[in-house]
């Protein structure tokens, strides 16, 4: 796993760093030297080679004028500017016009509110500079906290950032701006630093995806889909598709009604009726249905394509209450839920296993009573909390989170998934791999990473649709469990 440390751990491990016994102007002369060595490798040598600093007032100016002096030692042609001397403008232009790499080393990851005056007007210059950025640690003007940009901030093509990853670079408008972020080891012990709760990137290593046992049978691996409603069969179905992509030997898909059943069926998929309202909507008598032998499946997903009527609120609440085997609640199944969330604390009360909930911003909203706040795990923490579950919050940025605390951020995610039934998709991933074993924060986490290498698998870039999803699960999952992937997650 990849460590997340907020601005306020960041200071705390310096701090601890610096009483352990290495000097402040040791780590800056670290990681200003550090910030050298890549901006050599972006300028591709030194020959003929000119870059532009601009430096702050506080630790980020100060690795700033090291890597300058280190730049000119290797005999690159460098301007330096001095946010404190201020700047002259035409002198900055004229710099960055016959530049080939400008270095942000302006504002850490400490900043707060907005880049104004000459801060704001180097970014300006930047942007309008037909030359890449280096960021260091993090583009100014975006919070190192939460990525928020309140202003201007730095556009950059690659961040180098110290010891770990800020949740700044991970989350838009931040992420976009920090580019290709690079984590440089400077001297810092992140590993004994005390962190509760956690916050954590997963890198490939640390994904969970069972495979089946030697003497498995098709109900070892058996998982329950519950959804659809009239125009809305094939949400379910979509899910249920990606759940045997993801490791179930055996999918059901309950639907409302006999016909919706038989214009369901065909497919691999087991297609059971459940009880109807008089309008095609799943009746409130279906729950006892589902429950009736669910102990037979080893993970039940429920809410794809439902729609809101009253009657399958009710059928939705009482299956999340009572059904003890681990579950997946997704779209109108989290409406149902948002009318009346005690049925969350009543199912763990029952000693069941925490509900995965997977909210997008608006589903989120419902449930919270308030919109997503700009810290993004925070939000995600604090919903877990409150509803004894396990959020999985989608948006850019993917942040998982359980009711201690614990949180991880998804860095796969990306805008081809603004697609509509690819949500049904990571919903049928997580249920999969539930039913293979995984526990439910590792297939809540391990299934929005997944999710969002089949979405680059698919190769269909900002045409995705959902089935390019599914055909992607498979190429996908062979390379992440041979190994032979080693890139970042």
């Amino acid at each position: 796993m990849q460590p997340v440390l907020t601005p306020a751990e960041m200071a705390d491990a310096d701090r601890r760093a610096i009483a352990g016994g290495t000097a402040e102007a040791v780590l800056v002369e670290r990681a200003g030297a550090a910030v050298a060595r890549h901006a050599l490798r972006m300028l591709g040598g030194a020959y003929g080679r000119r870059v532009v600093v601009v430096c702050g007032k506080g630790n980020n100016g100060a690795d700033g004028v090291v890597a300058a002096r280190h730049l000119r030692a290797r005999g690159v042609g460098v301007d330096e500017f001095a946010l404190a001397a201020g700047i002259d403008r035409t002198d900055l232009h004229r710099a960055l016009q016959r530049a080939d790499l400008a270095v942000d080393a302006m504002f850490g990851t400490g900043f707060r509110g907005a880049l104004d005056g000459e801060g704001a007007a180097t970014a300006r210059a930047f942007a309008d500079a037909s030359i890449p950025t280096l960021a260091v640690d993090i583009p100014s003007g975006v919070d190192g906290l939460t990525g928020e940009a309140r202003g201007e901030a730095v556009r950059a093509q690659e961040t180098l950032t110290f010891a770990a990853l800020k949740p700044g670079v991970l989350f838009e408008p931040g992420r976009s701006r920090a580019g290709q972020v690079h984590v440089v080891d400077i001297g810092i012990d992140v590993g004994s630093l005390p962190r509760h709760p956690q916050l954590d990137v997963l890198d490939p290593t640390d994904l969970v995806l069972p495979r089946r046992t030697a003497d498995g049978h098709k109900w070892s691996t058996a998982v329950f889909v519950i959804g659809g409603s009239p125009g809305m069969t094939g949400a379910p179905l979509l899910a249920g598709h990606a759940a045997a992509r993801s490791g179930a030997g055996m999918v059901v898909c309950g639907v409302p009604g006999i016909d919706a059943a038989n214009r369901a069926s065909g497919s691999e998929l087991v297609i059971r009726a459940l009880p109807a309202t008089s309008y095609g909507n799943l009746d409130s008598d279906a729950a006892a249905a589902v429950l009736d032998g669910v102990h037979r499946f080893r993970g039940l997903a429920i809410g794809p394509g439902l729609g809101r009527d009253k009657a399958t609120q009710e059928a939705v609440r009482r299956i999340v209450a009572e059904c003890p085997i681990p579950i997946v609640v997704d779209a109108d199944g989290l409406n149902a839920l948002a009318h009346d969330p005690d049925v969350l604390h009543a199912r763990r009360a029952s000693g069941f296993p925490a509900a995965i909930l997977t909210p997008h911003g608006g589903e989120f909203e419902r449930l919270a009573g308030a919109p997503v706040g700009p810290d993004r795990v925070a939000s995600a923490r604090d919903l877990a909390a409150r509803l004894e579950s396990i959020v999985l919050l989608k948006g850019p940025g993917t942040v998982v989170a359980d009711a201690e605390g614990r949180a991880v951020v998804n860095r796969t995610d990306g805008p081809a998934l603004a697609a509509a039934g690819t949500g049904d998709v990571l919903t049928g991933v997580i249920s999969g791999l539930l039913a293979g074993g995984a526990t439910p924060f590792d297939a809540a986490a391990t299934g929005a990473h997944v999710h969002g290498r089949a979405a680059a698998e698919a190769g269909t870039g900002d045409e995705l649709i959902a089935t390019d999803l599914i055909g992607a699960l498979h190429p996908t999952l062979d390379v992440l469990r041979s190994g032979r992937d080693s890139r970042e997650g």
